[in-house]
Formats: C-alpha cells, structure tokens, sequence
C-alpha cells in the first residue's frame, strides 16, 4: 500500500464521509464568495478614495459653488461618495433658500439632513458585504470543527470493531477529519484580514465624509 498516495489531499477528501464532504463543500463554496467579495471590495474602496481626492481637489480650488453643483448634476454618471453628499446639500439649500419668509436656521437644518441622508446611502453602499466576510471569519472554523469531530468519531466507531488498533488504522480517519478544519481555517483567515481592512479604510472615509459635511456647512453658513 503506497501511503504517500493514500494520504494525499484528494484520497482523503474522497475517503471522507458523506456530512464531512458536505461540510467541506459548503467551506469551498463559502471561501468563494468571500474571495468574490473581497476582489468587489477592493475596487469599490480604491475608487471611493479616488472619487473623494478627485472632488476635494475640485471643491478647495475656490471655484463657483454653483458652476461645480451643475457639472456634478449634469455628469453622466451618478455622483458618489462626497459629490453625493455635496449635491445632496447643496440642491436642497438653493430650494429653501428660494422660498420667502424661510428662517436661516430652517435653511441650514434642511441641508444637513439632506447630506445626512446621503451620507448614509454612501455608508451603507461601502459596509456592503463585510458583514459576511465578518461572519465567514468566525463562522468558518467552527464549521471546519464540526466535520472535524463528526469525522473522528466515525474514525474511532470503525476502530471498535478492530481488536488491535494501530497508527497506521487510525491516521486515515483523523487525518480526513482534519481536513475539514484546515479548509474552514483556509476559509476563514483571508475573510478576517480583508474585513479588518476593509473596516479601517470604510472609517477613514467616514471620517472625512463627516469632516466635509461640517466643512461645507460651514460654508453653507456664510453664503446664508
């Protein structure tokens, strides 16, 4: 018996039983939409932060608040991140300010629930998704374990019908129930480092988002 062959990654997936192999699928397809949303992830955030330097360098130039409102209106695409929020609030300043008899104070609450609004909708276009690299990094293992512990008791059921157990009777079935949590581990470790990337770089746009809107309301303030 060749142990090398016997003891591969695919004999001993193949060997496993049937829950096993069914955990074990469920971790595969599970990595895979996790992989699938950290590749969305990336993209997502690298453009968030080039659309937020691209509109800061635009805003700070002193140029006329209404001429950078109609190009952001009048784009093709529609605005996000802090060209949003900017529209938002600006849109909804220029109708109050329309009407007569509108107390300043009015004016300037209604902005910022306008930007506030749109700052949520930007926040939870960037939260999408982490949530379940969340849940795949501390669900995953757990998973790995149970097909792990369902695989030795059925290793150590078959050895209660040998009358002399030995190394060689007990590696194959430890060994495919390790399997099992070497793919949940294999699962779960990339979703954990993404997600505490992604939530770092998803604070610090928050944080400038935040910082804008006090920045633009202050200059709402002036223009009142």
């Amino acid at each position: 018996m060749n142990v090398n062959s016997d003891m591969s990654i695919f004999t001993l997936i193949a060997g496993a039983s049937l829950p096993v192999q069914m955990v074990m699928l469920i971790l595969v397809i599970v990595s895979l939409f996790s992989w699938w949303y950290i590749f969305i992830k990336v993209a997502t955030l690298k453009r968030a932060e080039r659309d937020a330097e691209e509109f800061e360098k635009n805003f700070w130039m002193g140029g006329d608040l209404n001429k950078l409102y109609e190009g952001i209106a009048s784009g093709h695409r529609k605005p996000r991140g802090m060209a949003s929020i900017f529209e938002a609030g600006f849109k909804e300043f220029a109708r109050h300010r329309q009407q007569a008899r509108m107390e300043v104070s009015d004016v300037m609450e209604g902005a910022r629930r306008a930007m506030r609004a749109a700052y949520n909708r930007e926040m939870d276009d960037l939260d999408a998704h982490l949530p379940f690299l969340a849940s795949v990094g501390s669900v995953s293992p757990y998973i790995g374990l149970f097909g792990t512990v369902w695989g030795i008791m059925n290793a150590f059921r078959g050895l209660s019908n040998v009358a002399q157990a030995t190394l060689s009777q007990v590696a194959p079935g430890i060994a495919e129930a390790l399997v099992a949590t070497a793919i949940g581990l294999f699962a779960a470790i990339p979703a954990v480092i993404a997600y505490n990337r992604f939530a770092s770089s998803v604070d610090r746009l928050s944080v400038r988002y935040e910082s804008f809107m006090e920045e633009f309301t202050n200059i709402l303030q002036r223009k009142s």
